[in-house]
């Protein structure tokens, strides 16, 4: 398994922001972690990035300890969080450079123009990135992400902002990436998830309300769209 989680808990005072949850991502699976605003998803994520620390339980990201192994999911992990983190003053390929000798990457020449193509940012490269659309911005964070070649993804609404076009762009370069690789993907838009994930992990309140994989979801709800089984779903508890 690239990513276990077992019986996960984080607790703010007197709060639960996450609840002795557990599930797993492989590698080729798009899994989409879902749940309304507060469920506790970006706090799960951020444990698994090694952002924040658990209260109680443990996860492990391509076979390593959260908390007693942190460089070495760092090194295998690929993490987009909702607030795009990016050196606005500098020049794309200047970023991206800046990157790539954070994380030593031999063929760094090579590999940031392997990485512009793969990202569609061939005509915005020689840009400042404090001049780049919320689209083109998003490209740049996705392009940082992947740049190591990571094992394992984590994004948290990967997709907000683009356009359309650019919307099915970058939907198609994660769906390329999740066939080799273990990615877990966080969204508001059910429809967005229902397009791009083979598995979904339903959170409501800190609970695992859902683990199962789409179609079986949906099997499950006969007559009712993805959207309409999430409230079902996250109304419950």
């Amino acid at each position: 398994m690239s990513i276990e989680v077992h019986q996960l808990t984080k607790v703010y005072g007197q709060q639960k922001a996450v609840d002795t949850i557990s599930f797993t991502a492989v590698p080729g699976e798009i899994l989409g972690f879902l749940g309304p605003n507060g469920a506790g998803k970006s706090t799960t994520m951020k444990i698994l990035s090694c952002f924040i620390p658990q209260t109680s339980g443990t996860a492990s990201v391509a076979g390593f300890d959260v908390t007693l192994q942190p460089m070495e999911v760092r090194r295998r992990l690929g993490y987009l969080p909702e607030q795009n983190p990016l050196y606005t003053d500098m020049y794309i390929r200047e970023a991206l450079g800046f990157i790539a000798d954070i994380h030593r990457i031999q063929n760094k020449k090579s590999r940031i123009e392997e990485i512009i193509e793969l990202t569609g940012l061939g005509a915005e490269q020689h840009k400042k990135i404090s001049t780049l659309s919320k689209g083109y911005r998003q490209r740049v964070g996705l392009a940082q992400v992947i740049l190591h070649d990571p094992e394992v993804l984590i994004m948290d609404e990967p997709t907000s902002g683009l356009d359309p076009n650019q919307l099915v762009e970058i939907r198609n370069l994660i769906r390329e990436l999740g066939k080799t690789k273990t990615i877990i993907l966080s969204t508001h838009i059910m429809q967005e998830a229902e397009a791009l994930c083979t598995k979904a992990v339903i959170i409501n309140k800190g609970k695992i309300v859902a683990d199962d994989n789409v179609a079986s979801l949906r099997a499950r709800y006969p007559g009712k769209t993805f959207e309409e089984i999430f409230i079902l779903l996250t109304a419950k508890v």
